[in-house]
């Protein structure tokens, strides 16, 4: 996870992890650079296999591992990144940033349109709670499969988008089914390094068809280290806490008797900042076990004039990766 340095890896294994036997348990079993049979993750190796494999194809607009990365030192651990390609190269948002519900738009660049060498592989929750992978299981595209995609714009190694239900060309909006999908994809990879992240409309989501980002990045996220306050606890035992001394407001989301009990809390919670017209974003952490829900204001302002002129000099959008 995280940074791969490309020349220690045998470029031919990982691009072919996606073709390796699945084991008893559903557990996915590749040979190690040693030739010994070890279980591997599924969702890790099938998803960095599949991503590698792209990058031997050239679909990326920039290589991203090219980019100078770096922790700044203090107390918060922020890391910084000089990804001049996807400032330059990243495709521009196409609506409004003061409505975070809008109609979906088939004149506008969306999902249906990318080529089918992007896509890596269906993904739907496990029904038994086994994680399986089926090599050669055609896509169901006749009940509009949800599809992991690489996002060739990236952040980071392994920077993928998760698309619900991709061909009935759903807006940028959480709904209780979309985003339960999302925990479990959070919770299947069962690694603490691979998050998700989801933009609404107005808080740099640049693409008005329903989807979430996921990357692995090998440090914590220095959100993750915030203090937090309780507030209250819910019904389902999921516990609200709001995050304190951290540059942004937020609140953070955990436990749940169930997956259900912790994503309908999480959901409801988008749904209604949606409702009330509030921009947000949201980081799946912890491998699906807490979620932080952060309304924000600044594409708004932005765009009235009223951020000033030093944190518009930086050109960072804090989309849920700045956050």
């Amino acid at each position: 996870a995280g940074m791969i340095e490309t020349d220690q890896v045998d470029r031919d294994k990982i691009a072919n992890i996606v073709n390796e036997v699945v084991g008893e348990k559903g557990v996915q079993r590749v040979l190690t650079l040693d030739n010994e049979e070890a279980p591997v993750a599924f969702l890790d190796s099938l998803l960095l296999g599949g991503w590698e494999d792209r990058v031997q194809r050239g679909l990326f607009r920039y290589d991203v591992t090219a980019c100078e990365t770096k922790v700044i030192p203090g107390e918060s651990g922020f890391i910084a990144q000089l990804n001049e390609g996807r400032h330059l190269k990243k495709r521009p948002t196409e609506f409004r940033v003061d409505k975070v519900l809008q109609p979906f738009d088939g004149s506008k660049f969306n999902f249906t349109k990318v080529g089918q060498e992007e896509v890596l592989f269906q993904f739907e929750a496990s029904d038994d709670n086994e994680v399986q992978f089926f090599p050669n299981a055609p896509i169901d595209v006749e009940n509009s499969p949800s599809v992991v995609a690489i996002n060739v714009s990236p952040i980071e190694y392994g920077h993928v988008l998760l698309i619900p239900s991709i061909l009935e060309c759903l807006p940028q909006r959480i709904d209780r089914e979309s985003f339960l999908l999302a925990l479990h994809m959070a919770a299947e990879a069962g690694n603490p390094y691979f998050r998700l992240g989801y933009n609404s409309l107005g808080a740099f989501a640049t693409i008005n068809h329903l989807h979430f980002q996921a990357y692995y990045l090998a440090v914590p996220f220095p959100i993750e280290k915030a203090p937090t306050r309780k507030i209250t606890t819910l019904n389902g035992g999921v516990k609200i806490s709001e995050l304190l001394n951290y540059p942004v407001r937020g609140l953070v989301f955990e436990g749940g008797n169930t997956l259900a009990d912790l994503s309908n809390a999480v959901s409801d919670s988008s749904i209604c900042l949606q409702g009330n017209n509030i921009p947000y974003n949201v980081l799946i952490s912890d491998s699906g076990k807490r979620i932080f829900l952060l309304p924000q204001c600044y594409a708004e302002k932005q765009a009235l004039g009223e951020v000033s002129s030093d944190l518009l000099d930086t050109q960072v959008n804090p989309a849920v990766w700045e956050i």
